[in-house]
């Protein structure tokens, strides 16, 4: 055991990525759990069938990484090999991992699960009713062959539980029993410790290049990352829960995973509850009979109705009532519902769920607010979609797109575009609205672009068109391809984007080019009126005294110019600048 841990150590040391962490990880937890296999009773009639590391913080989930038995690297997260899509881990494991810090055992074949008490390794104790939250969970596992699982918790350093690791066996004769589990879980724990670092800290490798169609036109290197995880999501029956900022494109996302389940030729039904009156949120989900309450003079399908056979997507689920909370909980764990006012009994409930919020919904937990039952039975497969400031190398993608749509209602033929300029000017500034705040201002472009060039089948808008566009969001000038909002927000999104940078590249992005910030306001106010009244604005006027100013000026521009070259985006726009100082 302890040289296959420094064997161990050693690899992890020398991989490069989280899938080669990932692999080495789970091929060594495979190879413990074999031999556990071969000196126990179980010997000739139990075998390891894969490992997955699923790396999923608390807002959802990062990477999925898959290790057969056999295979010598980790399959990615959108090719699950012959038999289809992963078996994810169930609900209530996730929920015992993360509550209780600690391994659980799945007996598959009866749906139960049993946490491992670390306190005491000789008990074994149920800590949660002991089986499946979903029906979906145990089949899925079962079409896989995984009779036994084993979920160890990945501790992130200083920031809780990071993910978690499964391995997957067959072994029906131990039906019943906790397998060989209980024999190893210590050594598997340790394994799974001294990666954990390698795990959540390592760089993924670049994600591969996704195909565009009607329901995602646009994927930039942020989406690009998720969208194979999204796409093991559609493939299972699983509840989905997308998480980000209103105006994200959420709803897109839905119908995305829908096109790919193998619901895609059922029906696509929205509820979003933001435009549902609290009293009628019952009724919009489940239906009702002519006269269950004054109004209802007909008979209606609800929302689960209407979905049935395929895909329902409610969005804004912190708006859910508590009482309504109630009935759609009963719905994911019995999959059975009653119209109102029906008295012929229950119906069934043959839907898919995919669940949209903008919310910190455990922060609706804890406020009393939200269901914490409801809570872990749609937080089965959580993901977070980046806000448009995390994904800016979308933005100018997005406009053609959106531009080129609205131009095709009138032209179907016809071209538009955006110029260079023009994309640039949407390119300086952060978008709180997030797609619908894009769009809404390119429609204004365009209908300010026809205005001046009349209806032609070739069109393109000018960066005075998206400024004058932009001015109607209630910012001027200069000021309208900025933030308009609070200078500490507009902070936060210079950050969401170096870190979006950082990401994107998959290597590490030196924290010390931020110093560039300085030079950049300092540049901006010379520009704006000139060194010393600049100087005197911005609290430095000691430095106009000393006549130190000019040395400063040109250290602060320095570092401007380094953050561009890094970037590769050329001379900055304060070059002119330093270039005087040069040749003063």
């Amino acid at each position: 055991m302890q040289h296959d841990l420094s064997s161990l150590v050693v690899a992890l040391s020398k991989s490069g990525d989280f899938e080669d962490a990932a692999a080495r990880t789970l091929a060594s937890l495979m190879r413990l759990t074999e031999k556990a296999i071969s000196s126990s009773r179980y010997a000739g009639h139990g075998k390891v069938l894969r490992g997955m590391v699923h790396l999923r913080p608390s807002e959802g989930y990062l990477r999925l990484a898959i290790l057969e038995q056999g295979a010598s690297t980790v399959q990615s997260a959108g090719s699950a090999g012959p038999r289809g899509a992963p078996s994810l881990v169930s609900a209530t494991a996730w929920r015992s991992v993360v509550q209780h810090g600690c391994p659980v055992f799945i007996d598959v074949t009866l749906g139960t699960l049993r946490p491992y008490s670390s306190e005491s390794p000789d008990k074994i104790e149920e800590l949660l009713p002991g089986s499946f939250s979903s029906q979906e969970s145990r089949q899925s596992f079962l079409s896989r062959q995984a009779s036994h699982v084993c979920v160890i918790p990945l501790k992130a350093l200083g920031s809780g539980i990071g993910g978690m690791i499964s391995l997957e066996a067959d072994c029906p004769t131990a039906m019943g029993k906790d397998f060989v589990w209980r024999e190893c879980v210590e050594a598997l724990q340790i394994i799974a410790e001294i990666s954990a670092p390698y795990l959540t800290g390592l760089p993924f490798r670049p994600a591969p290049q996704v195909e565009v169609d009607e329901f995602l036109p646009v994927v930039g290197s942020s989406m690009a990352s998720l969208l194979p995880i999204l796409n093991v999501f559609a493939q299972q029956d699983e509840s989905i829960l997308i998480s980000g900022a209103t105006g994200a494109g959420k709803s897109r996302l839905a119908r995305w995973c829908h096109s790919r389940s193998s619901r895609r030729k059922g029906p696509f039904e929205v509820l979003d509850l933001i435009a549902v009156p609290e009293d009628l949120q019952m009724a919009e989900l489940f239906g009702w009979k002519k006269g269950a309450f004054t109004g209802a003079v007909k008979d209606s399908l609800g929302s689960i109705g209407r979905a049935e056979g395929g895909t329902l997507f409610i969005d804004e689920i912190d708006k859910l009532s508590l009482k309504a909370q109630a009935g759609l909980l009963r719905v994911l764990e019995e999959r059975t519902y009653r119209v109102l006012g029906d008295g012929a009994g229950d119906r069934g409930a043959d839907v898919r769920f995919i669940i949209g919020t903008n919310v910190d919904l455990r922060e609706a937990v804890r406020a009393g607010k939200f269901r914490e039952d409801l809570y872990y039975r749609i937080n089965v497969l959580p993901l977070r979609v980046p806000s448009l400031d995390e994904r800016r190398d979308e933005i100018p993608l997005w406009a053609n797109y959106m531009v080129g749509r609205r131009h095709k209602e009138q032209f179907p033929h016809g071209q538009a575009r955006l110029a260079p300029e023009a994309e640039q000017l949407l390119g300086r500034r952060t978008w709180p609205g997030n797609l619908r705040q894009l769009d809404n201002i390119i429609r204004r472009a365009y209908t300010l672009a026809l205005v001046e060039h009349g209806a032609t089948p070739e069109l393109t808008l000018g960066e005075g068109h998206v400024s004058r566009a932009l001015e109607y969001e209630g910012a001027t000038g200069e000021a309208a391809g900025r933030a308009a909002h609070s200078l500490t927000e507009a902070f936060r999104s210079a950050a969401t984007a170096f870190i979006a940078e950082a990401k994107r590249r998959g290597t590490p992005l030196d924290l010390g080019l931020t110093e560039a910030m300085v030079g950049i306001v300092l540049g901006q106010a010379v520009q704006q009126m000139g060194r010393e009244e600049a100087f005197r604005l911005l609290g430095r006027e000691n430095l106009l005294k000393n006549r130190n100013h000019h040395k400063v000026l040109k250290r602060e521009l320095e570092k401007v110019e380094a953050l561009y070259k890094e970037l590769g985006e050329g001379d900055s726009p304060y070059a002119a600048l330093l270039a005087e100082d040069e040749a003063a």
